[in-house]
């Protein structure tokens, strides 16, 4: 028998085992880090303990207003103070955050306010008009409204629900949180972005969300005191936890309610920001920002950038503007990033910039939270590390969802084979770095021939004039479908279909080059993605 057979009396008690939670780095910043400022929008700072007795107003005013454990709170708030705070504060009377995208329509946001329950929903005075008009729409109880002004923003209070500022008034600033007894608990509801029928519940737990607030700053090398910039949508995988991370590391939460480039180089050069993540449009819109908007500054941004593969060119372009960019994917069942391109200095350090930017722009290897994150076949078999051998993206940890709130079978089917399906489609290379080649609905079938979107839309990027570009697929009579290009080029910039055609046959095969160019504005969510569904229907006529 082994030396450890016999465990008598070696139980969990309540010295040695406390259920994982975020919650806890913020009770634990106001009492290590009391003074240093914890959260800024605007003119306005709050320090640590500032910010502390704020979010337990907020939980103390719920759990007046009737919301229990377990009950789901709503928002429809940009990235403002009042939604950093709710991100501890709904959680802290035990419920259930539900931060839903503000960008949706009424139907959806009353689907959702429906399928979750809501018990309450905090609202910008900006998008009040959606939630109202949503609350008509609803078969079920209507939620309470607690409206949160900006009249910095030019939202004043309509007078017509609680506002905010008077709902944590009534609360008290040493409420007794409500911490999770277990720590598969759920702490969070989001909803995919439902592209194709109705957006599916996601839920996350208080283990989860630890974990990705633990992991993420080995991944980000970060130190104490971070300043961080909130680009990333609250609602977007709760900030990719890095609201509830903060506290962790005594950081500053810079708030950025509008995200232009003006936003971000004022936020960089006047509060010194250190870290922000987002969507590689993001990125474009520094590099082509007006010399007018352009700050000075003396330090290294450290960007994470997921969503999209961001182009090489991208990435070649940004870097020398101050800015150091890790690529990270994941998806909003895993709580935000799961794989990170690792940097392997010292021996990628001599290589060229352009061979840098190839490499990060790769999808990359499980970040320290997760167990095992790779490609496999059809068959739950790993695909040869060859680069060529493609398949499907499979992920194992404790950062991945509980599950599809009321939708078991679509749980079961995500999770069949003991791995979570991602949906995308990768290779993987002989170092264990994963690339992904396609979403397996935007790869294109031309001839019999396997086209990658991801492909095509790199090369494009690198032409001087392109700005931003999809691919999608054209129903094509001789060839079932055929790559379309639509192309947003940059100011001033001037190029015709016929060049950027050539441009892209002298890069990769015939069957790959787009056979049509479309210069437009494209369409994206407020997280910055393409919306390449809409595309397809530009192409399809629909």
């Amino acid at each position: 028998m082994g030396w450890m057979a016999d465990e008598t009396g070696l139980d969990k008690r309540a010295a040695n085992f406390v259920p994982l939670t975020p919650l806890s780095h913020l009770r634990r910043a106001a009492a290590v880090f009391p003074g240093r400022t914890a959260v800024v929008q605007g003119d306005r700072r709050l320090s640590y303990a500032q910010y502390h007795a704020r979010v337990s107003q907020l939980a103390s005013a719920l759990a007046a207003a009737g919301v229990a454990p377990g009950d789901v709170v709503a928002t429809l708030l940009p990235n403002s103070l009042a939604h950093v705070e709710t991100s501890f504060g709904i959680p802290a009377c035990g419920g259930v955050l539900n931060t839903i995208n503000i960008r949706l329509d009424a139907d959806t946001v009353a689907y959702i306010f429906d399928h979750g329950g809501a018990k309450a929903v905090l609202v910008d005075t900006q998008f009040l008009g959606l939630a109202e008009a949503a609350i008509k729409r609803m078969d079920g109880p209507a939620p309470m409204v607690i409206e949160v002004a900006a009249p910095e923003a030019g939202f004043p209070a309509t007078g017509r629900h609680t506002e905010y500022e008077d709902f944590i008034a009534g609360g008290d600033a040493r409420f007794d949180w409500v911490m999770p007894r277990d720590e598969w608990e759920s702490l969070a509801l989001n909803y995919t972005s439902g592209t194709t029928g109705r957006p599916k519940g996601v839920v996350y737990h208080h283990r989860g969300a630890y974990l990705m607030t633990m992991g993420t700053p080995v991944s980000w090398n970060m130190g104490l005191y971070p300043i961080y910039l909130t680009i990333v949508p609250l609602f977007h995988c709760n900030n990719w936890n890095h609201t509830w991370m903060m506290p962790l590391l005594g950081g500053t939460i810079i708030c950025c309610r509008d995200v232009t480039a003006k936003a971000i180089y004022d936020a960089i050069a006047d509060e010194g920001v250190t870290h922000f993540g987002g969507a590689p449009i993001v990125l474009n819109t520094i590099i082509n920002a007006a010399d007018d908007v352009r700050r000075d500054f003396d330090h290294v941004v450290e960007v994470f950038t997921a969503g999209a593969p961001p182009a090489a060119a991208t990435l070649a372009a940004i870097e020398p503007l101050g800015f150091n960019v890790t690529q990270v994917y994941g998806l909003t069942e895993t709580y935000g990033h799961v794989t990170e391109t690792l940097w392997n200095a010292p021996e990628w350090d001599g290589l060229s910039q352009d061979e840098k930017a190839v490499i990060k722009a790769r999808t990359g290897i499980a970040m320290p939270m997760m167990e095992h994150i790779t490609v496999m076949d059809e068959h739950m078999a790993q695909v040869p590390m060859d680069g060529e051998a493609v398949g499907e993206i499979m992920i194992r940890g404790n950062s991945v969802m509980k599950g599809y709130l009321k939708n078991p079978e679509a749980t079961d089917e995500a999770f069949s084979g003991g791995y979570f399906h991602s949906g995308d489609i990768a290779v993987q290379l002989p170092d264990g770095y994963i690339k992904i080649t396609d979403r397996a609905k935007d790869i294109i079938i031309s001839g019999g021939e396997n086209v990658s979107s991801v492909e095509v839309e790199g090369v494009l990027m690198h032409h001087p004039a392109v700005s931003l570009c999809a691919v999608v697929a054209k129903p094509d009579d001789k060839w079932g479908e055929v790559p379309c290009a639509f192309v947003e080029l940059k100011d001033d910039a001037k190029v015709d279909e016929a060049e950027l055609i050539a441009f892209v046959r002298e890069r990769l095969a015939g069957f790959k080059t787009p056979k049509q160019v479309v210069f437009t504005e494209l369409p994206k969510t407020s997280t910055g993605k393409i919306q390449k569904f809409e595309l397809r229907k530009l192409v399809k006529g629909g």
